[in-house]
């Protein structure tokens, strides 16, 4: 049953990509469109990673500048309190100034790591805009491309031995019908014009007699 259920998995999703296919040979610009898509969302995704980035460097270097300060105080009480003789408050101060320095050393190398993977992750979101940028442009070169064969199709078609000959003939029916209207109105006006004559001829013999 299992085996059943994966071929006809198989089987739909093998139908499905043929469908895919035959909509991109029909409409190519379609499959770009969803490739600048989500070229999009990966650019708007790395640029909220950039401002989050910026977020932890801003924390990092507010803990070094509370580190430092804490350093430089417990640094000033125990030379203080060397000089007033008060041992246990500078052993004190002292554990607290080795503490303070080990960790402005840690943060010091958290703070300069971040700041080159900040500058790393700046450097390839500029390059991720750049890029989305040259496939705007490709874009716009294969929808140009794209309009252009269709227009030249829809022209050839047009000019096909083929459809021009019964296009001529069309014409060339179009053009005899004409010309018969034509030769009859002449017909009919040469017509009215004799009875015209004749009857203004008939007039003045009548009146003669």
């Amino acid at each position: 049953m299992a085996n059943l259920f994966t071929r006809i998995k198989d089987t739909v999703a093998a139908d499905f990509h043929e469908l895919l296919d035959q909509k991109e040979q029909r409409n190519p610009i379609s499959h770009v469109n969803q490739y600048v898509r989500e070229c999009e969302q990966e650019v708007r995704r790395m640029k909220h990673l950039v401002e989050k980035q910026y977020v932890i460097k801003q924390e990092i270097s507010k803990e070094l500048n509370q580190a430092k300060m804490m350093l430089e105080k417990r640094t000033r009480q125990a030379n203080l309190a060397i000089e007033a003789n008060e041992t246990e408050l500078h052993e004190q101060a002292s554990q607290e100034q080795q503490l303070f320095e080990a960790r402005v050393s840690r943060l010091n190398e958290i703070n300069d790591k971040t700041i080159k993977e900040l500058e790393a992750l700046e450097a390839k979101y500029v390059q991720m805009k750049h890029k989305l940028k040259d496939l705007y442009v490709k874009r716009m070169e294969l929808k140009n491309r794209e309009n252009i064969a269709r227009a030249h199709k829809g022209m050839n078609k047009v000019l096909h031995a083929d459809i021009a000959s019964k296009s001529a003939a069309k014409f060339s029916e179009l053009e005899s019908y004409i010309e018969r209207i034509e030769n009859q109105v002449q017909s009919d006006y040469r017509l009215h014009t004799l009875d015209a004559r004749f009857a203004e001829l008939e007039k003045s013999v009548s009146t003669s007699k």
